[in-house]
């Protein structure tokens, strides 16, 4: 059992003091009113994973989406390495995709920050240390990030991942083992909804 508590994090992303938190499971996916917006965790959102990847039927998602505007920087929650990056050119995928690992009471902990733009994996390198607070990554365009709205994908996993991906939606059957494997983002993000 992990000890959230044994440090104070870093905001992800500096989130104006007004923005959206959305409500996806109605199956309405207009735009905010605002500049920066939330989506979130262990959500049903019917009809919103409409390509090819996602034909398995997954649309429970378990990470914590933050739009905002293309290049909106995203840093490092804590101290940590780079764990993987790369490109996950599917549309509907990730885009590109940093992934680090931290330490949280003695326990690895993945961090996946997905729908970067390209200049977010330029130089890094597995093992590459990262310090908390620093800008890691960058939000990314429609392009580049798997065809959504700016945004960042951020996911919490306590299982290491084998390549530069893990899945952010899941099957409503598989809920309860993905909620254990890939736990509740504002663990570290506080209290932003």
């Amino acid at each position: 059992m992990i000890d959230w508590d044994t440090d104070s994090y870093h905001p992800v992303v500096n989130l104006p003091d007004k923005y959206d938190v959305r409500d996806f499971t109605t199956g309405e996916y207009e735009p905010s009113e605002y500049e920066f917006d939330i989506g979130r965790y262990d959500e049903l959102r019917p009809g919103m994973y409409s390509t090819d990847i996602f034909s398995d039927g997954r649309f429970l998602h378990i990470g914590i989406d933050i739009g905002g505007p293309v290049g909106t920087p995203c840093m490092a929650f804590k101290e940590g390495e780079i764990s993987h990056f790369g490109y996950n050119p599917e549309d509907g995928d990730y885009g590109y995709v940093i992934i680090t690992k931290h330490d949280i009471g003695g326990i690895p902990v993945w961090a996946l920050y997905g729908h970067l733009n390209s200049q977010s994996i330029d130089g890094k390198e597995i093992g590459q240390k990262i310090s908390k607070g620093e800008v890691i990554c960058w939000m990314g365009d429609k392009h580049e990030n798997g065809g959504w709205d700016p945004h960042l994908h951020f996911q919490l996993s306590l299982l290491e991942p084998e390549t530069h991906d893990m899945p952010g939606v899941v099957k409503p059957e598989d809920r309860e083992l993905a909620l254990r494997n890939y736990p509740d983002p504002r663990l570290v993000l506080g209290p932003i909804y």
